[in-house]
């Protein structure tokens, strides 16, 4: 089965594409656009679709859209309340049932050709669920639990996964939502809602959960899989916060005490869902799956053996659970994710051509990984482009900003490159063999998805990647998995004594993660970062901003000693 998923009524719209349960490609429409989650989630921009992502996904694998035998949609409108009836204030929320019910048309005028009877409408927590599910490995029978701000009447989902099957167990309708509640403090603490809540997870590490006795009586569990999650007063705790004016310890508590009772009622839902299944692996989807810190939280204190958490766990992610349930449900054998690397990518001969139409000096070294590995080292900045870009909002070593970890002050540095408030934390990327006697957590960790704390021996040899509560957001990189970042941590510890580099996304604050080669150069001729690693070529801050400098000019042609001692090519 050739099955393209579709995400796009709320927000962050991305396409999928499962061919007989394996996933092909999958992109968010962002990273097309170069509109921040692609849109913001508003009645009034429903109607609007991943049609680049689709496009893309489709040419990966060399079809057309009358070559699909279905196309799934995550969201069924069949199974939607009007707001009022839910307790959602929003009188414009019929906009997005209207939108959702001509789908098949809408997607027949933006991929011609396709059958718009081919178009299934998948629920919207069941896609979420089978994006972790189907895609985690080794998770034949497993627990899943779902939960975001909203879906077509419910804001959870508690699953389970037999083989092919996937069988609903409990869901908590609106207006109780965890993901809501979240979202509702991110806009009274002045960042972007359904955007910035992550804002909220790193600023609460600066505060104390002082408020928490006052938010228990709105937040809380109900024993019976379900919770309560409504009519929080935020402004009787604090004060609201403008988006420009500096925050308080009044902020940074409300934002700690959220957390807490956030993982609070997260870990009784689990200790519940366990209680149903009495399954060894718990996997987790929904945009609340993106706060590692109640991850880490649930892999520590809960009663599974193992937590896997999927990568694109936000909305993005339901384009590919709802490819891989239709999958399941028609009789293939859905393959689990061997990574988020699922975007695009060049050959370097395509790179080449890039560098010289934009008429960039460049080198061609060795080995690109050693010569990063020394920039590095020398306390430089690198924005790393490599092979395919991921498929969720974490830079894990495809499209990265990589620096030293041993300097404290490269924290501010980076933060200042990109743009970002200084609460916010970087993190660091460690050889997985290497990550025990560094860091204590859930391991492997090759998504980024927990939080570890950082061993005392070694919070003051890596000073910039450890947050202000000691703990650490890290990536494990498998050398067979990626051998390139493999070799270049292992030049960078042997250069440095350290098998840890900082690495954060490759953009600029408001910007979506960058893409392409163009998107790369652009970020780094607007960013000062040292060096630009774009596939096998090398970009040097001094070359290309060199005054007068006329004699380069990104001839990348592989022929010529020159290229591979590392000089720079001339014209």
């Amino acid at each position: 089965m050739r099955i393209l998923g579709i995400n796009a009524l709320f927000h962050d719209p991305a396409a999928a594409l499962v061919i007989d349960g394996r996933t092909v490609a999958a992109a968010e429409e962002e990273r097309f656009s170069r509109r921040k989650h692609g849109k913001r989630p508003l009645p009034f921009s429903a109607w609007e679709l991943p049609e680049r992502a689709a496009a893309w996904c489709l040419t990966r694998a060399g079809l057309r859209p009358q070559d699909l035998d279905a196309v799934a949609y995550s969201f069924d409108p069949a199974l939607a309340r009007p707001a009022d009836a839910m307790g959602l204030g929003d009188p414009w929320d019929h906009l997005r049932l209207t939108y959702a019910r001509e789908a098949p048309n809408f997607l027949r005028t933006a991929l011609p050709g396709l059958d718009p009877q081919t178009v299934r409408f998948v629920p919207h927590h069941m896609a979420h669920a089978a994006s972790g599910a189907f895609a985690a490995p080794d998770a034949d029978n497993c627990s899943v639990l779902v939960l975001d701000g909203r879906g077509e009447r419910a804001s959870h989902l508690a699953a389970r996964r037999t083989g092919g099957r996937l069988e609903p167990l409990r869901a908590q309708d609106l207006p109780h939502s965890l993901g809501l509640v979240y979202e509702e403090l991110t806009e009274h603490l002045g960042f972007l809602r359904s955007s910035d809540e992550f804002k909220v997870m790193a600023l609460a590490s600066h505060g104390t959960p002082r408020m928490l006795p006052e938010l228990r009586r709105h937040v809380y569990p109900t024993g019976d899989g379900g919770f309560h999650a409504a009519g929080v007063p935020w402004a009787q705790l604090c004060a609201p916060r403008g988006p420009d004016e500096p925050w308080t310890q009044d902020h940074a508590d409300v934002a700690a005490s959220a957390q807490a009772v956030l993982e609070e009622t997260l870990l009784d839902l689990v200790r519940w869902l366990h209680g149903r299944t009495h399954d060894a692996v718990l996997t987790l989807a929904g945009g609340v799956a993106l706060n590692c810190v109640a991850n880490s939280r649930i892999a520590r204190e809960g009663p599974f053996s193992r937590v896997w958490v999927q990568p694109a766990a936000g909305d993005a992610g339901t384009a590919l659970g709802g490819a891989l349930l239709l999958a399941a449900g028609a009789g293939d054998a859905p393959e689990p994710m061997t990574g988020a690397d699922l975007g695009r990518d060049w050959s370097d001969a395509e790179l080449g051509a890039w560098l010289k139409t934009a008429a960039v000096p460049c080198e061609k070294p060795e080995d690109i990984a050693v010569t990063v590995a020394r920039t590095l080292a020398d306390n430089g900045i690198v924005a790393w482009f490599q092979g395919r870009s991921e498929y969720g909002p974490r830079a894990l070593g495809h499209r990265s900003l990589l620096a030293h970890p041993g300097h404290a002050g490269n924290l501010e540095r980076l933060n200042d490159v990109k743009g970002r408030e200084q609460f916010r934390p970087v993190a660091p990327m460690v050889l997985a063999d290497r990550a025990a006697e560094i860091f204590d957590g859930p391991l492997p960790s090759p998504y980024m998805l927990f939080v570890h704390d950082v061993a005392p021996a070694w919070r003051d040899r890596v000073p910039a990647v450890v947050h202000v509560d000691g703990t650490a957001r890290i990536q494990t990189v498998d050398p067979a998995r990626e051998p390139l970042l493999a070799r270049m941590l292992r030049e960078f510890e042997r250069l440095t004594g350290l098998p840890v580099v900082v690495n954060t996304s490759l953009n600029t604050a408001g910007r979506p993660m960058v893409d392409d080669p163009r998107d790369a150069l652009e970020c780094f001729g607007s960013s000062p970062v040292d060096l630009l690693a774009v596939g096998p070529y090398a970009v040097r801050r001094g070359a290309l901003f060199r005054t007068g400098d006329t004699a380069g000019s990104g001839d990348t042609g592989d022929t010529g000693d020159s290229a591979d001692s590392g000089e720079e090519v001339p014209r």
